[in-house]
């Protein structure tokens, strides 16, 4: 008997389709695989159980009736970053325990119209600060590969889901890194869109100019089925570009000869784990077999990356999280007064990480250091896009590390900050330039620990992106290869 939870989004569309299995058959084995193996791995903040049941009879009611949406009867999972109406939404933060928005973000939406099953909300690094899920302000999740290591962050729940067959696709958010490097860790296919490719209404805001929903999903073909009915334009985003969005799933079919490929030697630097380097330079050489060419290339001012973004992203998670006192938003500790009210309230809300960052956020912001950092910092994220833009006008996609390192132990890098920030230090120039970035499976590490490639384009090239990894995972197999959690 198929192995229902084993499936690809395209497998079982067509089995439903052919009649061979239902909706709610499908979401059933899900459920029962997240009540088997979730207890271990902490994927799920909420298992829905019973919305996904009547999402799951409505979708086979449908299709009956003839309907054949892209996503009827898929079972998909969300990152707890994203509203969903009258479901309780923390962001991964005790601050917003018992939330439940009145609306849905655009991208739910846009899952649910295109007939999506929803399973549940899944676990993250509070506010989406952080690098491994250990920064939840409830539980950390574990890496399906091996319990004792990060899934990556911050929405290591929406890949370890993803990895351990809990769901067939998930979405997670990016704002320097956090769809790419975790996928990494988990040995699946994700994507970052461009910046304004996705709507960011609803999203909840860590930091405004860099945020990004995206897809999780075992192969990259299902990654283009989920980013085709989220991507384009919403009037209710005032970022979101009006851009027409490309048929995804159709620009897999095309082959990559003649593809120009850069290696950007500032991503292969010192300090890259050897296991690392070598399965993504052994992926660029199978990419080579297949009629693409690749070259050395340089981003000048790549050194100012780190410091860059950090500095922006700590000042608008600062402006950001204002927002959280107890009076507009935010559970409530009373105090004797007002100021002692919002002492109270923000001290018990929020975790450590979060309190960092909002604390470097405004004193950066704060008179007599705006200009020293924060607007220094932005001249930097100029500099960084026009070093992209003149790559871009010579190769069509750099091809580099996701990071430097495969996934850690728990507790390896907590009591050091700045290690914990370095995991992002190749993913977060793509969040500054605003351009679009794919990871991609591409071996293993000697531990048995997954390995990916990220692969970049300019803003709004994803199509190149997918048909790239798709091309790759045509040839190769680790995209197949699963953690045996029995």
């Amino acid at each position: 008997m198929t192995d229902l939870t084993s499936l690809t989004i395209a497998e079982a569309l067509a089995l439903m389709r052919n009649g061979e299995i239902s909706a709610l058959e499908l979401t059933e084995a899900h459920l029962a695989r997240i009540e088997k193996l979730d207890p271990a791995i902490r994927a799920f903040l909420n298992v829905t159980a019973d919305f996904a049941r009547a999402g799951a009879r409505a979708a086979d009611e449908a299709r009956a009736a003839g309907d054949e949406r892209p996503l009827l009867g898929v079972p998909i999972a969300l990152k707890d970053v994203l509203s969903t109406k009258g479901i309780e939404t923390t962001c991964g933060s005790r601050m917003l325990k018992g939330y439940h928005p009145v609306f849905d973000a655009t991208v739910v939406a846009r899952l649910y119209d295109a007939g999506a099953v929803m399973l549940g909300k899944l676990n993250m690094d509070e506010f989406a600060m952080g690098s491994s899920t250990e920064n939840s302000g409830f539980f950390p999740t574990a890496n399906p590969w091996n319990l004792a290591h990060v899934p990556g962050g911050s929405s290591g729940g929406s890949s370890a889901a993803v990895a351990a067959k809990m769901a067939l696709a998930t979405l997670g958010s990016d704002t320097g890194g956090s769809i790419r490097q975790p996928a990494s860790f988990c040995g699946v296919s994700a994507i970052k869109p461009s910046y304004g490719r996705v709507s960011r209404y609803g999203l909840i805001a860590y930091g405004s100019s860099f945020d990004q929903a995206g897809p999780f999903a075992r192969t990259v073909e299902d990654v283009a089925r989920v980013l085709a009915v989220i991507a384009g334009n919403d009037p209710l985003d005032s970022t979101s570009m009006p851009s027409p969005v490309p048929d995804y799933p159709a620009a897999l079919d095309g082959d990559i000869r003649g593809l120009k490929i850069g290696l950007p030697a500032e991503y292969f630097a010192e300090g890259l784990q050897p296991d690392v380097e070598q399965a993504v330079r052994a992926a660029v050489a199978q990419l080579a077999d297949m009629g693409a060419e690749a070259r050395e290339v340089r981003l000048k001012h790549a050194d100012y990356s780190l410091p860059a973004y950090y500095i922006i992203a700590m000042a608008e998670a600062s402006a950001n999280l204002a927002r959280y006192d107890g009076v507009r938003f935010g559970a409530r500790v009373d105090g004797a007064d007002l100021i002692d009210s919002y002492k109270k309230t923000r001290g018990a809300g929020f975790g450590e990480e979060v309190k960092r960052r909002i604390m470097l956020g405004t004193y950066t912001l704060s008179a007599g250091y705006y200009d020293a950092y924060y607007g220094k910092a932005q001249t930097a994220r100029t500099l960084i896009r026009r070093d992209f833009d003149a790559l871009f006008a010579e190769v069509d996609v750099l091809i580099a590390p996701v990071a430097p390192s495969t996934a850690f132990k728990f507790g390896e890098v907590t009591d050091d900050p700045l290690r914990m920030i370095l995991a992002d230090v190749l993913t977060i120039s793509a969040n500054l330039a605003g351009i679009c970035g794919l990871s991609a499976p591409c071996g293993f590490d000697a531990a048995g620990l997954p390995i990916g490639m990220q692969i970049l384009g300019a803003p709004f090239t994803e199509e190149r992106l997918l048909q790239v990894g798709a091309a790759y995972q045509r040839a190769t197999d680790w995209h197949l290869r699963s953690p045996d959690l029995g």
